[in-house]
């Protein structure tokens, strides 16, 4: 089985289709110089162009369905590997060839830990071969984990990140005459400081899950990697700021208030219409809303006077969307408690070190047991320009 990536792959079938090439060419060159002059194609030659051209059309096949699986499956980031993968693959890890002698440590930081939403059940992964399925490997129960997902992505390389973050605005735009005076506008913008918070945990195994690559992988991938990203979005959504907490959504976010003029809200679906109206009375618009998931399945049964659903169909794939607006539901929102604002445009995490792997003998009586500690990390911070794009309340 090939460690090669996609993109190395195709550059290897690339290069395979052009030396094909050139090859084919160099031939049909030669025999249109010799066709010049008289001389007949010989048998050898014919032999030798045919077998370039086959050559070049298997290679030239081969790199149309890598392009195509490519496609279809994204980018090199998605299909790579995951954090578990991407630490077993490492040339630090295979140096180990299964061992590690005391007071050594290998550390690998890697890119690919997101959110767990590609999976449709939010799982961090299956485990990969049925032979090593230790007790301590089973999935644990799991919830989906999406709003990093809908957050502006960014990277620093700082321990702090001051930003602006707007306070008011005055717009004064009119009409002016000819030769008048125009009138001034004013935009405040206040400077605020995020700091870059670490998210860590760790567990013990013995030394010979060093030798089985598959048990090392769901370790990092469906305990260390899924606990990192369970915190994370807990922290980016109600986060307090005090200590080493994040500043999340909540707690800066407006509280929701029926906004002068409008219609008072009679169900759940209503008020979520007007946090939208509050949101855009703040001249940005809302993206998607956080919800409980008993309160998104309360609301996806609401039914009309026949009996009907209101906004949702039992026969179609599952997504609920609520005023044209996708509806992300975790457990990280408290039930009965909604949040909707700008999440792309009015916050933005700031990545310092997005995941890092570390292995290590070199932990209290790990030598003399034959065990080894495994630690993941994470550091961001959290940039919110607009608190008023965004609007928490209660049903």
């Amino acid at each position: 089985m090939t460690d090669k990536t996609p993109s190395e792959l195709a550059l290897e079938l690339k290069t395979a289709f052009d030396t094909k090439h050139d090859q084919v060419k160099a031939i049909a060159e030669k025999a249109l110089a010799e066709a010049e002059r008289g001389t007949p194609l010989s048998q050898t030659a014919k032999e030798l162009a045919d077998t370039a051209i086959i050559g070049m059309n298997e290679a030239k096949a081969r790199l149309d369905d890598l392009e195509q699986k490519a496609a279809r499956r994204g980018s090199d980031e998605e299909v790579i590997a995951t954090p578990g993968e991407a630490y077993t693959n490492s040339d630090e890890f295979k140096a180990l060839n299964g061992n590690i002698t005391q007071g050594r440590s290998i550390t690998v930081e890697m890119k690919a830990i997101t959110s767990l939403s590609t999976n449709a059940d939010g799982s961090a992964g299956a485990l990969y071969r049925a032979e090593r399925v230790a007790g301590m490997l089973t999935t644990p129960p799991t919830r989906q984990l999406r709003i990093r997902d809908l957050l502006a992505p960014g990277s620093t390389a700082s321990s702090q990140v001051e930003y602006p973050q707007e306070s008011g605005f005055t717009n004064s735009a009119d009409m002016v005459p000819e030769g008048g005076l125009k009138p001034e506008s004013s935009l405040k913008y206040t400077t605020k400081t995020a700091s870059v918070r670490k998210i860590a945990h760790w567990m013990r195994a013995s030394t010979e899950i060093l030798a089985d690559a598959p048990a090392l992988r769901s370790m990092i991938d469906v305990r260390l990697r899924y606990g990192l990203a369970f915190k994370e979005d807990a922290q980016l959504l109600n986060g307090n700021g005090v200590g080493n907490n994040l500043l999340g959504i909540n707690a800066v976010a407006v509280p929701y208030v029926l906004p002068t003029g409008a219609t008072a809200p009679v169900q759940q679906l209503d008020k979520l219409r007007m946090a939208i109206l509050q949101v855009a009375l703040a001249e940005y618009p809302a993206s998607g809303f956080v919800l409980n998931p008993i309160d998104a399945a309360n609301m996806e049964v609401l039914k009309d006077a026949a009996n009907g659903y209101l906004i949702s169909n039992p026969t179609e794939a599952p997504g609920l969307r609520i005023w044209g607006l996708p509806a992300v539901e975790t457990q990280s929102q408290a039930t009965g408690r909604f949040t909707t604002g700008a999440w792309n445009m009015a916050a933005q995490i700031f990545d310092r070190m997005q995941a890092a792997v570390t292995v290590s003998s070199e932990d209290r009586d790990n030598f003399v047991m034959n065990l080894v500690t495994i630690l993941a990390e994470e550091r961001l911070a959290l940039a919110i320009y607009r608190p008023e794009a965004f609007v928490y309340g209660a049903f």
